[in-house]
């Protein structure tokens, strides 16, 4: 009886509560920056700093990103998010980021069996986005009621719109104020406040945006953001300013590069990685490589650092001899299996693999990557190589990669000899 007493008195086992899901829209194709989602801002693909933020976030239960493209996944995966593949009628230039969501909501719950109750817009091309930003459109929707939430920022500028704002102006008047009159020029703090809509995070409550298909719908609530984070990645000079400010505006610890304390040994591919993958015949049939100065000190600068280095190439050639010669670095060229050639490499150094940094740019580099603690991709390498990658650098192969990656293990202790 006191057996069946308790039973009775065990509280109903709760339904598991809606997910609060956060969708980043990815597509592979870009015409303004090509492979833009893929990036480096800081060492770290533009996807995977969403997703880092959206799994920071307190309130958000998990992270879906959708795409069309392979090495977008791969990096999605990577950084611990769920990948729906995003069919072709979706994908093209002219898909909307809201078809996108549906499509994602749709298949998360199939895959899961959970209730999206709550669902997040985060753009990936917003590269400063923060955890905090992710968590205050959802805290409008799951905890202040609101039907959906957008990030904005405060914006002061005074906005001109090219041509006449009514019929009755001058036919020749060539612009006009939208949000001033030209005859009077109010300063900014008898101004009403405008507010910029940053275009990084947006929540909505799942059921009313399957029903408006659209991401403002009800009571739509604006977070406020810092301004000075505002920034769209569109073009090459979107891109170079997110490069310029990634050291002022990441803080520390966030991004995901390696430190001197972090590595014993750094070991280089060659074609790709220390050239830029073309190679000139004379005609007698030698090879021509072209190769980078910078490159050059920053390997010298990681010898006199102390770390143990290593050439890695298939090709079995006179000019990969060459350079390493010049570099002082060992070489291994003309193996077969690469990453049987590192694993043996490390037993007779004494190196720990998950204490080297391998750098890489193509398919054959994949087996090393895999390999070793500190996986490193070109910008330009293949997208499988940059999904396999735990960072990637903002310089292409034989544009100053090693350079690049020399300075983020030395730091102020990069100098020339």
């Amino acid at each position: 009886m006191q057996a069946a007493q308790a039973a009775s008195a065990a509280p109903a086992e709760q339904a598991a509560a809606p997910a609060v899901l956060a969708v980043i829209p990815a597509r592979g194709g870009s015409k303004g920056v090509p492979a833009k989602n893929l990036a480096p801002i800081g060492g770290v693909p533009l996807v995977a700093r969403a997703v880092r933020e959206c799994r920071a976030a307190r309130l958000v239960t998990d992270v879906v990103v959708s795409t069309d493209d392979p090495g977008i996944a791969a990096t999605a995966r990577g950084a611990g998010a769920v990948v729906v593949q995003r069919p072709a009628a979706i994908a093209g230039d002219t898909a909307t980021s809201e078809a996108a969501v549906l499509h994602a909501m749709d298949a998360y719950e199939a895959m899961h069996g959970t209730e999206v109750g709550t669902v997040l817009l985060v753009q990936c091309t917003s590269p400063f986005l923060t955890s905090g930003d992710v968590d205050g459109v959802a805290e409008a929707v799951v905890e202040g009621g609101a039907d959906s939430a957008l990030t904005v920022a405060p914006f002061h500028g005074f906005v001109w719109r090219e041509g006449r704002e009514e019929p009755e102006e001058r036919q020749d008047s060539a612009a006009h104020g939208v949000n001033h009159d030209k005859s009077r020029r109010p300063r900014r703090q008898d101004r009403p406040q405008d507010l910029l809509e940053t275009g990084a995070a947006y929540a909505m409550r799942a059921d009313g945006f399957r029903a408006a298909r659209h991401r403002f719908f009800g009571r739509t609530e604006l977070v406020r953001t810092d301004a000075s984070r505002v920034l769209e990645v569109d073009d090459p000079h979107d891109l170079a300013r997110a490069r310029a400010l990634a050291p002022l505006l990441d803080g520390p610890g966030t991004a995901a590069l390696p430190a001197r304390s972090d590595v014993d040994a750094v070991v280089m591919d060659f074609d790709g990685t220390q050239t830029d993958d073309r190679v000139l015949i004379d005609a007698d049939g030698r090879e021509l490589v072209a190769v980078h100065r910078g490159d050059g000190l920053g390997v010298a600068a990681l010898r006199r650092a102390g770390l143990a280095l290593l050439i890695l190439s298939t090709e079995e050639n006179a000019v990969v001899a060459a350079r390493g010669r010049k570099l002082r670095v060992p070489v291994l060229h003309g193996v077969d299996r690469k990453d049987r050639a590192l694993k043996q490499w490390c037993e007779e150094q004494g190196i720990a693999p998950d204490r080297v940094l391998y750098v890489g740019n193509d398919v054959n580099d994949l087996a090393c990557l895999g390999l070793v603690g500190w996986p490193v991709a070109v910008a330009d390498a293949h997208d499988a190589v940059r999904g396999a990658a735990r960072a990637v650098t903002s310089a292409p192969g034989g544009s100053g990669a090693l350079r690049e990656i020399a300075s983020w293990l030395l730091g102020p202790a990069l100098t020339a000899p």
